[in-house]
């Protein structure tokens, strides 16, 4: 059955959100890259349909989108400082965060990594879905692994429509390119994906 659209103004727009991923549905909503496919964070057979939905490799964890930096915590087993330093400078924004993973979080999300990527997005519409949900919701580009990402919902619907409960229309993408996906490493970053940040710009922010 084809998914159910509602505007991201419509008053019920969170009801339906939350219903829907409390459920083990899987929700699209635009964020401030491109537009996310979601699910529930502790509803591991949620997260197993992000990647029947995409066609996701098994071996590519899914990251998490957070509404608050206490979610970190949360999230992650131990968290090195540079991480507070990079998180104070570009969240909410487009930059992924690897850090090693809390036990409790499902290997559907790790995979085999034992870490987790962590990222608050910039855009109100993701922000008060995440926060409906507790804060932390499983999230990846609503796109077939391997294909354009969505900027609009009408994209999204063409790539996902038929595999998820509900798209949140909020229009278009402001940024149109994903994160930048990086990780710490003792002297400095390994960058996993080049996305909307500079890598040069992270470095000068650990040096500042």
């Amino acid at each position: 059955m084809p998914a159910e659209i509602i505007r991201a103004d419509d008053p019920q727009m969170l009801v339906r959100a939350r219903e829907v991923l409390l459920n083990g549905g899987l929700i699209v909503f635009p964020t401030d890259t491109v537009y996310g496919v979601a699910a529930a964070v502790e509803r591991p057979d949620a997260v197993a349909r992000l990647y029947v939905a995409k066609g996701r490799p098994l071996d590519r964890p899914i990251p998490v989108l957070i509404a608050s930096l206490d979610q970190l915590e949360r999230l992650a087993a131990t968290i090195d400082e540079r991480v507070r330093k990079l998180a104070a400078q570009f969240w909410p924004g487009a930059l992924t965060i690897v850090v090693p993973a809390q036990p409790w979080l499902p290997p559907e999300v790790v995979r085999d990594t034992g870490a987790v990527g962590v990222r608050m997005p910039d855009h109100p519409v993701a922000l008060a879905i995440i926060r409906a949900l507790g804060g932390a919701l499983a999230v990846t580009s609503a796109n077939r692994s391997g294909e354009r990402e969505a900027r609009t919902a009408e994209e999204a619907f063409e790539a996902l429509g038929n595999q998820v409960e509900l798209i949140v229309d909020g229009g278009t993408c402001p940024g149109g390119v994903p994160s930048t996906v990086i990780a710490l490493t003792p002297t400095g970053i390994t960058v996993m994906r080049h996305g909307a940040i500079d890598p040069a710009e992270i470095e000068r922010a650990l040096l500042s």
